[in-house]
């Protein structure tokens, strides 16, 4: 790997031993790493200067996104070093694995389409909790090419600037929709089945993959407000879905039981979902129902996520980040 090639921005706040493991991961394995911090109160600034990394404080009288960060750093760390030719993103929360920069940038050289190269994501303690596990499968994702990323990945420098980098008003969804852009340029997305990272989600309470997923269905309706309409109808399916087995099957099922009690057999529908789904999706072992029974039980946060949006949008107000760690 080219050391005057590579560029590394990690975003975060308050992730303690977290952001000095991915910081040990980055710092050494390129040319330069900049730390972008939001608001840090735990000492993330001094731990990030003391080990080697640039520091970019954002100023948080200004509302605060992932993606407002991750173009922050970008422009640090470009004004530096203007002939940087791949930039790698990372979560504070997560841990670059041994070769992946070694990996990813061979790949970008050999395959002058592609302007995004990602890798295997994985959760570092899976078995702490449900919740962890959850996260841990729904990161093992196919390898080939992809139509999106995640918070993770190395990307050709010219493709980010040529679509003007993460749209920074977006809480959530911000890399999908990145990609989404990228793509209309004529670029390639590609997941490989190397190690990339190792993630720490450290959920373990209800009320936190409830929020997740109350992000994740505002970052399903945003995407298809925004892209909705093109040829390939952005994560219009996602926010169908949420609809139909968060609200429509409810009231359907509800409005029937006003005439006749007995119509509540109807309600058979969802475990038949999770029967459905366990058997499809080919999880080994136990773990295959329990991802089943969220994924099913997950519409109803979605629901909540995408009436926040909808509701935004009708009164024009902005929504702040929507934060499962805390």
């Amino acid at each position: 790997m080219s050391e005057k090639t590579i560029g590394v921005v990690i975003i975060g706040r308050n992730e303690g031993e977290r952001l000095k493991a991915c910081l040990n991961s980055a710092i050494g394995s390129t040319r330069k790493v900049v730390y972008v911090d939001s608001g840090s109160t735990d000492g993330s600034v001094e731990l990030a200067r003391g080990l080697g990394a640039d520091v970019v404080k954002l100023d948080i009288s200004i509302p605060f996104t992932a993606a407002r960060a991750r173009n922050e750093g970008f422009q640090h760390l470009i004004e530096q070093f203007p002939g940087l030719e791949f930039l790698q993103f990372i979560d504070g929360d997560c841990e670059v694995s041994g070769n992946w920069f070694e990996l990813a940038e061979a790949y970008l050289l050999e395959h002058p389409d592609v302007a995004v190269v990602c890798g295997r994501r994985r959760e570092r303690y899976p078995q702490a909790s449900v919740y962890n596990m959850l996260c841990d499968i729904e990161w093992n994702t196919p390898v080939g090419e992809a139509r999106a990323c995640g918070g993770d990945a190395l990307m050709r420098t010219k493709a980010f600037e040529q679509v003007e980098g993460f749209n920074p008003a977006l809480i959530a969804g911000e890399e999908p929709e990145l990609c989404v852009r990228i793509r209309r340029h004529g670029w390639k997305i590609w997941r490989l089945g190397a190690e990339m990272t190792l993630h720490d989600a450290n959920m373990t309470r209800f009320s936190q993959w409830w929020k997740r997923n109350v992000r994740s269905g505002y970052a399903f309706a945003l995407g298809a407000h925004l892209h909705g309409s093109s040829p390939e109808q952005h994560w219009v399916s996602e926010v169908r879905r949420g609809r139909v087995w968060g609200l429509y099957i409810p009231l359907i099922i509800l409005v029937a039981m006003s005439f006749n009690p007995l119509f509540a057999f109807m309600f058979a529908v969802y475990p038949l979902q999770v029967i459905r789904i366990a058997l499809k999706n080919g999880i080994t072992n136990a773990n295959n129902w329990v991802y089943a029974l969220y994924v099913t039980l997950g519409k109803f946060p979605e629901l909540q996520g995408q009436a926040r949006f909808y509701r935004n949008l009708l009164f024009k107000s902005r929504s702040g980040i929507i934060e499962y760690k805390s």
